[in-house]
């Protein structure tokens, strides 16, 4: 009987889930003082996370020794927050590689916010996914004998107009064929702080988890579809705004064996992650993004 009171209290410590790794990973603008005072927007996110006794939150910056996204660092996060707007070129592809193999391996879950959706490993895990995508639509048979050609590699910057083409798209001639990757952009955007109206259009899906069914985003950058991405797996919100703009606000994605999610909200003007709202979001879609 000594024995066994002894051990509980290792049975206690073996049962208890190991905290969630997180790194939140921002460029750190000035323009952020504007929506975020004398903190910057990834570090009022991360004091957010981390007020969740099952996360361990840790914060990291362009300007860090390999931008912060070493081996080293990357093997010790589970889950990686994601938020860049002017700098996307300066990001070292070595390190945006390294991150899409652990999603790939299902050893990370990437979280892209807002004018992520032109970060280097947001991007290349769209790519990746088009090219999951584009395969399965291949016989065995085709397969065995196609040849493949990417073409759109590098999409930063560049806008898609209203109407144009949808990408990613597949084009076939004979064996041979071309995948024009997604250009991971819309043709209209507003920034005139306009309310954002969200609605929860999975509100069963962990991510949408303690959420209202509708909200308002008091200020925000106005993005309009069509967005130009593989088809996501799940829409988990929509927003529209008063002028008659919609746009898929939070979806995911498999990528090999890793989760990926994109939220919209997060313009770096407005106190979008104080909002209690935004913040939930992120706080689910880092649990969603270890689940197996």
């Amino acid at each position: 009987m000594r024995l066994l009171l002894a051990l509980l209290p290792l049975f206690a410590l073996a049962a208890e889930p190991k905290p969630i790794r997180v790194l939140v990973w921002d460029e750190q603008q000035p323009q952020q003082a504007q929506g975020y005072g004398d903190k910057f927007l990834g570090e009022t996110l991360a004091a957010e996370l981390a007020k969740n006794k099952d996360l361990v939150v840790k914060t990291a910056r362009l300007a860090d020794a390999d931008q912060g996204l070493s081996d080293a660092v990357l093997d010790q996060t589970d889950v990686l927050v994601f938020w860049c707007h002017r700098k996307v070129k300066e990001q070292d592809d070595a390190r945006v590689e390294a991150i899409v193999k652990r999603v790939q391996a299902g050893k990370l879950g990437f979280i892209a916010l807002h004018s992520a959706h032109w970060a280097k490993p947001f991007v290349r895990l769209m790519q990746e996914r088009s090219k999951d995508d584009a395969l399965k639509q291949l016989t065995a048979e085709e397969r065995a004998s196609a040849k493949w050609v990417f073409i759109n590699e590098a999409p930063y910057y560049k806008g898609v107009k209203a109407g144009a083409p949808m990408t990613p798209s597949v084009k076939r001639d004979g064996n041979t064929y071309t995948l024009t990757l997604p250009q991971c952009v819309f043709p209209s955007y507003r920034n005139d702080g306009a309310p954002g109206h969200v609605t929860t259009t999975k509100p069963g899906h962990p991510i949408a988890s303690g959420l209202p069914a509708k909200w308002d985003i008091p200020q925000t950058e106005m993005y309009g579809e069509p967005f130009h991405i593989p088809a996501p797996d799940e829409v988990i919100f929509e927003e529209r705004w008063d002028k008659g703009e919609y746009f898929r606000s939070g979806l995911t994605w498999q990528v090999g064996q890793g989760k990926v999610f994109y939220y919209r909200p997060g313009h770096e003007t407005y106190p979008i992650f104080k909002q209690t709202e935004n913040i939930k979001v992120v706080e689910n879609a880092v649990r969603w993004s270890v689940m197996r």
